[in-house]
């Protein structure tokens, strides 16, 4: 089931892409409305989800890089033990694991992750996210459908 890792590929492209567009075209901190409950604001998060530890000196930089690089390693040896009917896990593994590498990139080559989409109601925002963090978001509830699916069948 190796064969999808060109999701995961496609994952980062697509992350990086629109990273490198936000960067230049946004101004950190600056939202620019784009419907009345979204904006394209750039922001750099050091820390994890939801800011998580961003403010922890430094150290967490290499901390979440050698996580994210175990659980992609991790990630990829379940994706190659994969028998070839279990296509809906092996497009949830290959979303996560392209997910976590297009933010592990951002966090070795600029020491922080590139966020560019805010959500928002009234005066309470989401937190910013990007392509790598929808791609996660959306692999892990697919791994959970199909435990729940799994539980189901047994």
């Amino acid at each position: 089931m190796l064969k999808w890792l060109w999701l995961s590929v496609s994952v980062i492209a697509l992350d990086q892409i629109t990273k490198a567009l936000a960067s230049a075209q946004l101004v950190l901190h600056e939202p620019v409305a784009v419907l009345p409950t979204f904006n394209l604001t750039l922001m750099h998060n050091s820390g994890a989800a939801f800011s998580f530890l961003s403010q922890a000196g430094g150290w967490q930089r290499w901390f979440f890089v050698a996580v994210a690089v175990g659980v992609s390693l991790a990630l990829g040896w379940w994706l190659q033990q994969l028998q070839r009917g279990q296509r809906w896990l092996a497009i949830s593994l290959a979303l996560v694991l392209g997910g976590a590498l297009g933010n592990v990139w951002d966090r070795i080559v600029l020491g922080y992750v590139v966020d560019f989409v805010d959500l928002y109601y009234g005066d309470w925002h989401w937190p910013a996210f990007n392509v790598a963090d929808s791609a996660i978001t959306v692999g892990a509830i697919m791994l959970l459908l199909d435990a729940v699916r799994g539980e189901r069948r047994s």
